[in-house]
Order: structure tokens, then sequence, then C-alpha cells
């Protein structure tokens, strides 16, 4: 099975937030996929929480070890197919390059952004809920 993983998933695992287990568990055994775009808003993630004081570029640094062992196949995203979504659900690109990645694929998306969970049902892509 494919899943289609966001930013809020993995970095919800490299941090130990309280939804890893659960994660971790869905994901088990499953092709993680996901938009190219994903491996840059790691690292935006981490930039944002150096600007809030939640982590240490030591921290961090760790984070981004784990991150490169997590297996995840970066996907091409059809842009005018994004550039629609974004349009039709009035989001940002990043959050339509995953929906993009999602319907394309035929794969559920696993999110912990409950705004992008609701702009992927109105899109009619699958939802993995943990």
């Amino acid at each position: 099975m494919r899943i289609v993983i966001d930013t809020s998933a993995i970095i919800a695992v490299i941090t130990n937030e309280p939804h890893k287990d659960k994660i971790v568990n869905a994901t088990r055994g499953a092709d993680l996929i996901a938009p190219s775009s994903v491996h840059w808003e790691i690292a935006n993630a981490f930039s944002a929480m150096f600007k809030q004081n939640r982590i240490s570029l030591a921290d961090s640094m760790k984070c981004i070890d784990e991150y490169k062992n997590i297996p995840i196949r970066f996907m091409e995203i059809d842009l005018k197919k994004a550039l629609d979504l974004s349009f039709n659900y009035n989001i940002y690109a990043y959050d339509a390059f995953l929906l993009s990645c999602s319907l394309s694929n035929d794969a559920p998306l696993l999110t912990l952004d409950l705004k992008l969970s609701e702009k992927a049902k109105a899109s009619n892509a699958k939802i993995l809920e943990i």
C-alpha cells in the first residue's frame, strides 16, 4: 500500500511528538510517497521552530539524520493540476502538491493538518486517519 505522507506527520515522528507511535504503526510496511516539496518543507519547519525557540540547531540536525532514514519516494507533481487544486480549494501550493500526489497515485494522505485534511476530503482525496 502506498501512503502520501506530509511534513506534519514526518515532523511528528522525527521530533518524538505524541502522535509518533500511531504514525509509525499506520505506515509500517507501506510505501511512503510525497511530492518533492516535502523535502524542503522539513527544513522550513525547523527554521520556524528556531524562530519560536522550540528546538536547537544541534537537535534539529539529529532530527534531519532520522528523517534521512525514512524511506520516502519523492514524486513529480503536475503543476497545472496543483494550481487548479490551489485555486479551487483556496490552499497554498505546497498543500495542493500533496493533494495532487494523493489523487494522482490513488493513495491516502497522512497528515496532522486538520485544514488540509478537510480540503483533501472536499477534493475526494483519501485520508489515512490515525
